[in-house]
């Protein structure tokens, strides 16, 4: 079974930082695509980062220049480091990884548990 488990949420003022983790454990044989998203109270969960296993990276507008997600393949681990944080960033974080694992056939879409980041005035 394959478990992404996520570390680093928690409050901050506004233009402080952040750095969110997410680490794949179990019968893993190949991690693809990884990223961030987030979900704000009251609306949809949104892309935030992006990062493939050759490193291409892709961010949501609203963070661009702000954010950095980067990843530890040795480490099975996705990391997302958040500059100059404003209120509007607060919400749930959710990592999300494609991965193969033994036993499942195919490429499979998971999920982290969650990270509240909350960015106060």
């Amino acid at each position: 079974q394959v478990q992404l488990v996520e570390s680093g949420g928690g409050l901050v003022q506004a233009g402080g930082s952040l750095r969110l983790s997410c680490a794949a454990s179990g019968s893993i044989l190949s991690i693809g695509v990884m990223g961030w998203y987030r979900q704000a109270p009251g609306k949809q969960r949104e892309l935030v980062a992006m990062i493939t296993s050759s490193t291409t990276t892709n961010y949501a507008d609203s963070v661009k220049g702000r954010f950095t997600i980067s990843r530890d393949n040795a480490k099975n681990t996705v990391y997302l480091q958040m500059n100059s944080l404003k209120q509007e960033d607060t919400g749930v974080y959710y990592c999300n990884a494609l991965i193969v694992a033994r036993g499942n056939g195919g490429w499979n879409n998971f999920w982290g548990q969650g990270s509240q980041v909350t960015v106060s005035s």
